[in-house]
């Protein structure tokens, strides 16, 4: 959102943040069911941490006993978080236990898990942005392994390349993205390329660009970024043994769209745009070949007239259904997903049970659905009818200190 637009939030009053997890789900090992007890233990210790499984939710059986749950935050906002949270959560019920809080990070308000499970990643939202890599250790201690600078300001988020080499992350601030490498320990090397966002011109309203998300391709031969400033989605080609970017197209929303969040459909072939200025989705059609993404006529979000600052999408594992959260009129917009998902027809709107709902994230069954609510300091947790794609609340919300991010393992 443009600055003066939205609310400010944290030390910088135009801080973004876009819902994106892993670049694949993860499970905890044998004997994750054996948790401490203590809802509150020494800070910078956790429940066991997750190893890699297959990245589809539907290829495993469902999990059993408490999983690792991480909470963003902003550090620097008043009533805001030390660190990164700590917690587990009952994949039957979807109760969450609080487990304590990670310190010595500073604003990690998105998160991210390497594919192998055993790093956690987190930007640091301030205005020297940085990106901080937490190595996870099975005896519940975790271990900073140090914090790389983006090169940039504000970065709101950032995913793992499926190779588990590199890490993507957008800057926000000033509209740019980084790679970083990954050491065989989980820590970032230097940055080994940073691309500012110089055309198209900004859209209306906006004074420069803004990267808000930045993301691998289903089929891996392309990165995407998502620019609110420039109502532009620049797909580029990774150069998987320099670290370097290559632009090769972009993908235009109409002028003042302000698109925030991509995801893609199962299938690879679409993905969904969640517009943050002028309360829309879009249906874009994407070619694997060519890494060209195609934006089709925005769509309604079924909060009425206004603004209301849709943030983030999700699509279930096999496609069926999508799920936007709007954090204005504090809801969750239910789509049906048809024609292998190239259209979206919405159903209703569910209410949050929270205030802002900045990031939403499926658990790895796809059973749960996690909603961060920024201004009410909370974390909702909805149960997902796998056939209706009903959400059904999951009892009372969670407490956690300006919640922005929520990663379930």
């Amino acid at each position: 959102m443009s600055k003066g637009v939205e609310p400010a939030r944290g030390a910088l009053g135009r801080r973004r943040f876009v819902g994106a997890l892993a670049a694949a789900a993860v499970t905890a090992p044998a004997g994750c069911g054996t948790q401490d007890t203590q809802d509150r233990p020494e800070a910078g210790t956790t429940s066991t941490p997750a190893r890699a499984t297959s990245p589809s939710p539907s290829a495993k059986p469902r999990p059993t006993g408490p999983r690792p749950l991480f909470l963003g935050t902003y550090t620097s906002a008043e009533g805001g978080g030390t660190g990164i949270g700590l917690a587990t959560y009952d994949v039957t019920t979807g109760r969450i236990t609080g487990r304590g809080t990670l310190t010595g990070i500073g604003d990690p308000s998105y998160l991210a898990a390497h594919p192998d499970g055993r790093t956690l990643y987190a930007v640091n939202e301030r205005e020297d942005g940085g990106v901080t890599a937490v190595r996870l250790s099975t005896s519940g201690r975790h271990k900073v392994l140090g914090t790389r600078p983006t090169g940039g300001a504000a970065p709101t988020h950032l995913s793992v390349h499926p190779g588990g080499r590199w890490l993507l992350s957008a800057n926000y601030g000033s509209g740019s993205v980084a790679v970083h490498p990954i050491e065989a320990s989980g820590a970032l090397g230097g940055r080994t390329d940073l691309v500012t966002h110089s055309s198209p011109p900004p859209g209306p309203g906006q004074e420069g660009p803004h990267a808000h998300q930045f993301i691998t391709s289903p089929d891996g031969g392309h990165v995407l970024a998502v620019d609110l400033g420039t109502d532009t989605v620049y797909t580029y080609r990774l150069d998987e043994s320099a670290g370097t970017l290559r632009p090769v197209s972009q993908g235009r929303t109409h002028p003042g769209a302000g698109p925030r969040h991509l995801t893609f459909h199962p299938g690879g072939r679409f993905a969904y745009l969640a517009n943050e200025l002028d309360n829309t989705v879009t249906v874009c059609a994407y070619d694997p070949a060519t890494g060209r993404l195609t934006p089709g006529d925005p769509q309604s979000t079924g909060t009425g007239g206004g603004t209301s600052y849709p943030a983030q999408l999700l699509v279930t594992p096999k496609g069926s259904y999508a799920y936007l959260a709007n954090r204005g009129h504090n809801s969750l917009s239910r789509y049906a997903v048809e024609a292998d998902g190239a259209r979206l027809r919405l159903l209703d709107t569910v209410p949050v049970r929270g205030d802002f709902p900045r990031h939403i994230a499926f658990s790895p069954d796809g059973n749960l659905l996690f909603a961060a609510n920024q201004k009410s300091s909370t974390v909702s947790v909805f149960h997902v009818d796998g056939k209706s794609g009903e959400l059904r609340p999951a009892g009372e919300p969670f407490a956690s200190p300006v919640a922005v991010c929520a990663l379930p393992l």
